[in-house]
């Protein structure tokens, strides 16, 4: 399997980036793919019933902490009865109740409510129709189109997908700094793209995967116009800065 190299490196951490990149290539080698979850496992559904969501997460929580129903009644003062019916989805616990439970457990007030059914988004973006906006980097005469974008997902995680444009009146600018993780895919075209000391030389179907806190961007513009996929993921409690 080639492998893909940096066009130079910085002398003594060359040798090693070129290790840890053959290393995790061969993690993949064979279908051995090294992913740390099943995209094909079936997810358990979530509940339609509001008592049953909120009985499946009061169980699972008391059960990670080890406790047992009795335990729960004496930390939180409500009944072995009451909690058994709560827990079995067979009565709609009360405001004071569930307060109750959320300190006892040691779990926000919300934590009950995961599993109840809610909606799950998703964005279509018809050819060309990308919304445009301005970035850092617009300045310097690159179009970005921003692909699609869903407020407050249950992953935890904001994804901005942008298809970028370089053209004619395009500049180098290869300091761009922002919280997260970035991927590129090279559409059309030809540039040198820097991350930190490292330079690679990018065509149609390459890649490259980094962390987005090291200044990069394009050093090089070598064939134009050039487009490429950027995907930018950062935590959705923070700001790409």
């Amino acid at each position: 399997m080639a492998i893909g190299l940096p066009l130079n490196t910085s002398e003594g951490g060359s040798m090693r980036s070129k290790l840890q990149a053959a290393e995790q290539l061969e993690q993949t080698q064979g279908g051995r793919a090294a992913f740390s979850q099943d995209p094909h496992a079936v997810r358990e559904p979530k509940e339609n019933n509001l008592e049953m969501a909120i009985g499946h997460e009061v169980r699972a929580y008391r059960k990670k902490l080890g406790i047992t129903v009795t335990d729960l009644a004496a930390a939180t003062g409500i009944s072995l009865g009451m909690l058994s019916k709560i827990e079995n989805g067979n009565i709609s616990p009360s405001l004071t109740t569930l307060q109750s439970l959320s300190r006892a457990l040691g779990v926000p007030l919300t934590a009950f409510f995961r599993r109840y059914e809610e909606p799950r988004n998703a964005v279509f973006v018809k050819a060309g129709q990308g919304i445009e906006l301005e970035r850092r980097g617009t300045r310097a005469g690159h179009q970005y189109n921003l692909l699609g974008h869903i407020d407050n997902n249950t992953s935890g995680v904001i994804v901005e997908p942008y298809l970028i444009t370089l053209t004619a009146d395009s500049d180098t600018f290869p300091t761009f700094q922002h919280e997260g993780m970035e991927f590129l895919y090279m559409l059309e075209g030809e540039v040198v793209y820097r991350h930190g000391d490292q330079l690679f030389q990018m065509q149609p179907g390459d890649s490259l995967f980094f962390d987005a806190d090291a200044p990069h961007g394009p050093e090089q513009l070598v064939k134009l116009p050039s487009k490429y996929l950027s995907i930018i993921t950062y935590p959705q409690r923070g700001s790409k800065g």
